[in-house]
């Protein structure tokens, strides 16, 4: 069995506080226990619309100053997970918010979607080569909902975790290392219709409630090759959610981001193996995203 201090995940993410509702579970979970987190976060998500009306002031139509803002946001919210290593890809500020998809933003100068792939990937074959994870988890090739920095964010991770393994590719980066497993954000459909369910139940105070299918990452059940039991972990959750309180208004188990449309929260966080070896028997999910890895 690995060293748990030898256990080295990489997470690759669009925006400030998409960490927190993919994988707050997890991170804290593999933080706690012994395993090297780290995060890189692409953007400062300069782009976000601003919950709190006190700090709508900050928004980028107003004074721009969300950016710098949700740097600390994203800092609170790994103390509360317990992850001392975040980071941003290139530096804060390398790659600006490209906002949704078919607005103008997309094509702004620095904007990430506006990026050439080959030219921000090397900034993430140097954590790479530095880190040296055994596990890397980003989104679909979709970007789980569309969300250009999103697909930026998968085909930057699947690039660099390539040219990291090419020891021809820029060995002043350092020495290359190959990831033994890619993973996708995953929420499996009866999992979410589950959780909807309980909102409705409960009838939890927002003004609406999101459809299971614009929720990012549904797919049906039988895509879900990994399940990481975060029960124990899911306070945690919620406190880094809350630490992103520009974005992110929480209730109970529940949440809703500027749209006010209600969401669960999920305590079990799911995956799809994308490249290398399950670690479970077949048939079997696995329980554990470094099952069958070596250190």
């Amino acid at each position: 069995m690995t060293d748990l201090s030898a256990r080295r995940l990489l997470l690759v993410h669009a925006h400030p506080d998409d960490e927190s509702i993919n994988n707050g579970a997890t991170m804290a979970k593999y933080a706690a226990e012994g395993a090297r987190v780290t995060l890189v976060t692409c953007t400062l998500g300069e782009e976000g619309e601003v919950i709190p009306s006190g700090l709508a002031h900050l928004a980028a139509d107003r004074d721009d100053r969300l950016g710098a803002h949700r740097i600390g946001e994203l800092a609170g919210a790994m103390r509360e997970l317990g992850v001392t290593d975040h980071r941003f890809l290139g530096g804060p500020g390398r790659f600006r918010d490209s906002g949704m998809m078919g607005l103008a933003q997309n094509h702004r100068e620095g904007a990430f979607w506006h990026a050439d792939v080959d030219a921000a990937a090397p900034y993430l074959v140097e954590v790479i080569r530095e880190v040296r994870p055994q596990v890397l988890v980003t989104y679909d090739p979709d970007g789980g909902y569309g969300h250009p920095d999103h697909i930026q964010a998968h085909r930057v991770a699947t690039r660099a975790a390539e040219l990291a393994a090419d020891p021809a590719f820029r060995p002043d980066l350092g020495a290359p290392h190959t990831v033994a497993k890619l993973y996708w954000n995953r929420v499996p459909r009866s999992v979410a219709e589950q959780g909807f369910a309980r909102l409705r139940a409960r009838g939890a105070g927002f003004p609406g409630v999101a459809a299971v299918d614009d929720l990012p990452g549904v797919v049906d059940d039988a895509e879900i090759t990994a399940v990481i039991d975060g029960a124990s972990y899911v306070s945690r959750k919620e406190a880094a959610m809350r630490a992103h309180a520009t974005q992110i208004a929480v209730e109970g188990p529940f949440f809703a981001l500027s749209n006010d449309l209600g969401q669960p929260i999920f305590a079990a966080e799911y995956y799809q193996l994308a490249h290398g070896e399950s670690g479970a028997p077949d048939g079997e999910r696995e329980t554990d995203l470094f099952a069958g890895v070596d250190a």
